[in-house]
């Protein structure tokens, strides 16, 4: 709610006749001004705290308890720690519940209250798509909460996992940091991390996949605490649509400018980089956002830059999902669809850092590592799309990756 839509509610009062009475009274300007004053002050207040309110433990809302006994996360409420572990909590619930939202209306959809044969259907039960909740724990620090949902009508996979680890960083992780340009010394790191991670597989091949991860480190050096966040969304379609890549980069992009005007053009190319897969020549999907080592400009509003972009998952890809899970497909795409996860697992086994840093960690949970994995893909030797095909189309893209929301001709526009 702003200062105009308040307006506009109090203009449209004008039409009332008791408005009007009440209007041509000498307080009625100094009443106005102090509701609006008072609203003032109240919604600048919601809005300062809002990121604050979210991560009140919602117990009976998550999947599974948190990893952090409720003692512990109660006593340290400030702490980045808590706050992102209740945030990740709530991501998970959010979207698996919105997931499962959609293979009960796919459920429903199958037969009208009229086609019930209720004398033989009232006893069948209903077949319902439902996530596995394990909530796991590791010896040396932590655990995590593994959700899974499989065989589904709209979704063959779902995997949407958080975890919560410490402990001492294996040398293969402190190598992959340093590569990155992290100054760490000591032989002994304990760290800490925390994340939330999701790859969606659906069933329809002209539903696009979707991958998100965000998450949040401490080591623990002889100089103190290093911190810093890292993350993205990023979406891979079988078919080109170009309307809901337009339509998901720009709900990213809004999320990232409520924080910085830059963010966006630059977490963009950093995610066509990353999700490369340089023995094929292409990349994994038409991309999104991605980051790594934020530490700046503080905590506080890294953290709150992490959490719009989490928030935004939902509004970008359950639009998608519910626009075309009902959309006509063949054998054809069905196998296209096959062999384009057939990509994705290549990129998830060997570049992805996340998997790298899972399978590399001590007391590693692999069945949750590897979620991330379809149910079913496909390789098939030399597979090469016929000229002008809509797999085609698809390719050129994963080759050349595009300015979707036209930035760059914009500035161009605008210098000239």
């Amino acid at each position: 709610m702003s200062y105009k839509v308040i307006t506009r509610c109090f203009s449209s009062l004008s039409y009332v006749e008791t408005f009007k009475k009440i209007r041509d009274r000498p307080a009625y300007r100094l009443y106005c001004a102090a509701i609006l004053g008072t609203g003032y002050v109240a919604y600048n207040q919601l809005k300062n705290n809002k990121a604050e309110m979210k991560e009140i433990m919602q117990l009976k809302n998550y999947m599974a308890d948190p990893i952090t006994p409720l003692e512990q996360l109660e006593k340290n409420k400030d702490d980045m720690k808590t706050q992102m572990e209740l945030l990740i909590m709530r991501i998970q619930a959010e979207f698996c519940r919105a997931l499962e939202a959609e293979e009960d209306k796919a459920w429903e959809d199958e037969k009208t209250p009229d086609e019930y044969d209720f004398d033989n259907d009232v006893f069948l039960i209903s077949p319902e798509a439902k996530f596995q909740v394990d909530r796991w724990l590791r010896k040396e620090g932590g655990g995590g909460i593994t959700c899974v949902l499989q065989d589904g009508r709209v979704f063959e996979k779902a995997g949407v996992n958080i975890s919560v680890v410490s402990g001492t960083l294996p040398p293969a992780a402190v190598q992959q940091m340093r590569s990155r340009g992290k100054k760490l010394e000591n032989a002994e790191l304990p760290f800490f991390a925390a994340g939330v991670s999701a790859v969606i597989h659906p069933r329809n091949p002209m539903v696009p996949t979707i991958h998100f991860n965000y998450r949040y480190f401490e080591v623990q050096d002889k100089d103190g605490v290093q911190w810093w966040f890292g993350g993205g969304t990023d979406l891979t379609p079988y078919y080109l649509n170009e309307e809901d890549a337009v339509y998901f980069h720009i709900t990213l992009k809004n999320a990232c400018d409520r924080h910085d005007p830059t963010y966006y053009e630059k977490f963009k190319k950093w995610c066509d980089d990353y999700f490369y897969i340089p023995h094929r020549g292409e990349r994994r999907g038409v991309g999104g956002i991605f980051f790594d080592d934020i530490d700046a400009p503080s905590q506080d509003k890294a953290f709150k830059f992490v959490t719009s972009c989490a928030e935004a998952v939902i509004p970008s890809y359950l639009p998608l999902v519910q626009k075309h899970k009902d959309d006509a497909y063949g054998y054809s795409e069905r196998q296209w669809q096959l062999l384009r996860r057939g990509r994705y697992v290549e990129f998830n086994l060997m570049y992805d850092r996340g998997t790298k840093f899972g399978l590399h960690t001590p007391q590693a949970r692999y069945e949750s590592i590897l979620m991330s994995l379809p149910l079913n893909a496909k390789w098939e030797y030399m597979n090469t799309p016929k000229p002008n095909s809509p797999e085609e189309k698809l390719m050129r893209v994963l080759k050349e990756p595009l300015d979707w929301l036209n930035l760059n001709r914009q500035q161009t526009r605008s210098v000239a």
